[in-house]
């Protein structure tokens, strides 16, 4: 061991020696013997095969996911599908379940015998109907929702599939009021404007008849009119089946702004008052004047208080009163408290109703197609005294209505501004004011509406 040690040191010293002695010989020879063995290496990489020659072999293999038993025992996810739309007065089983996406032969079969389907829903417009569907367009349940009435209820009929095949019910609930809010501006007419805000037409006739003692609408309203209305619509299973009452308004007309909200006083604060509930303006005075300024609700004029040239008598002349185009059969309304002093037939008028107010004060209906009140019945401001129609001398269906103060006519919009209002009873008064507080907020949130649209 110790022989290999001396003979191994003395070669490393005899190496030094000779590095240091001859540098640039060994350094040559040692690149060389470096090349050499590279250029060896490379000649025996060049011998072996070209590798895209080489055979190639494809394997496949299954492989078992292994799947946890409990998914396995899922069961199949179905995906139910629901639509809604309204129904038509053309509608058949077949062309309603068409229409809302449902391919169900079955179905359709038994909604063609269902007496109940047949009797509430087939035929029938203006309904709420809901479709679940399920599997490749089957019917699982159909719903149909509507309104009937003022009672505060609605009713619902329900198909659903069962096991054994289909049943049908009909099922009464009551119905859930929710408030809304809206806005718009007049640019050529309140039925324009209401539709450019999304209100049906009940409001926009509602809207007229509170604000019909200070505002004419059939003449008086002008561009840039603006209103504001907070609305009742009363909802069935979260679904809105009709409009109920406005609740509160606002309409500024010439510049002058008028506000009106109902209120309902107490039972025992109401009890000498004829009218349980009415709109009042927000300092308390009741808007429910003597007279109404129209014997039918809000329609379009065809003439007004003013000359005009006669389409019979085919000359100019004083027109003293004011003709309301209406469909035929429409209901013509007092105006006032009264006693019926005529009720027949008359040259020009054709069949007319003539209606004795106090204060010497007479109003006349004229060219109904129906009397309905007789001589010396007394009746109530705006019940119905007949329909209007196209009797005498009218070129076709309106109603001619007159105002007469001590036998001379009068213009009936300025008797209806000058007749007397009510206000609120003094026992109501503090809930009165702490409720138009409250409104006085919804109608500016209102306006904010319109605001954000335009901004």
């Amino acid at each position: 061991m110790n022989t290999a040690l001396h003979h191994g040191k003395a070669l490393l010293t005899l190496s030094a020696h000779s590095l240091a002695k001859h540098p640039k010989q060994l350094t040559a020879a040692i690149a060389a013997v470096f090349l050499g063995a590279g250029g060896g290496a490379w000649a025996l990489a060049s011998l072996g095969p070209d590798i895209s020659q080489l055979p190639v072999q494809q394997v496949v293999q299954v492989v078992q996911p292994q799947v946890p038993a409990v998914a396995l025992e899922l069961p199949a996810l179905t995906q139910n599908l629901y639509r809604s739309d309204v129904t038509r007065s053309t509608d058949t089983a077949d062309i309603l379940l068409t229409r809302m996406g449902v391919d169900d032969p079955q179905a359709a079969q038994f909604l063609r015998n269902d007496p109940l389907t047949r009797q509430w829903l087939l035929g029938r417009s203006g309904r709420n109907v809901t479709v679940e569907t399920q599997d490749a367009q089957r019917l699982s349940k159909l719903s149909a929702r509507w309104s009937p009435d003022d009672s505060g209820q609605f009713k619902r009929l329900v198909v659903e599939r069962q096991l054994q095949g289909f049943t049908s019910r009909l099922e009464t609930a009551p119905l859930q009021a929710a408030s809304r809010l809206a806005s718009g501006t007049i640019h050529s007419s309140l039925f324009a404007a209401t539709d450019e805000a999304g209100l049906p037409d009940s409001i926009a006739i509602q809207l007229a008849e509170i604000f019909s003692g200070d505002i004419d609408f059939r003449r008086a309203l002008r561009k840039d009119d603006r209103f504001n209305v907070v609305y009742e619509v009363l909802e069935g299973d979260g679904e809105p089946l009709r409009t109920g009452r406005v609740l509160s308004a606002e309409f500024v007309n010439a510049g002058k702004t008028f506000q009106a909200m109902w209120f309902q006083p107490a039972s025992s604060e109401a009890s000498n008052l004829a009218n349980k509930g009415g709109y009042y303006n927000l300092d308390g005075q009741s808007l429910r004047r003597a007279f109404l300024s129209s014997p039918v609700q809000f329609s379009r004029v065809s003439s007004g208080f003013a000359m005009r040239f006669h389409p019979i008598l085919q000359k100019w002349r004083a027109h003293l009163g004011t003709d309301f185009a209406a469909n035929t059969g429409t209901p013509a309304r007092t105006v006032g408290d009264g006693v019926v002093t005529f009720a027949g037939q008359q040259t020009g008028f054709g069949n007319v109703v003539f209606i004795k107010h106090r204060n010497n004060t007479e109003t006349v209906y004229a060219h109904l197609s129906k009397i309905l009140v007789k001589r010396g019945e007394s009746v109530s401001q705006g019940a119905s005294i007949g329909l209007v129609g196209a009797t005498g001398w009218a070129t076709g269906p309106h109603l001619h209505f007159e105002v007469r103060v001590n036998g001379v006519q009068q213009d009936p919009m300025a008797l209806a501004q000058k007749s007397e209002t009510v206000p609120v009873p003094a026992a109501a008064i503090p809930l009165f004011k702490q409720l138009a507080s409250s409104v006085r907020s919804e109608l500016q949130a209102a306006a904010s509406i319109q605001q954000t649209q335009f901004e």
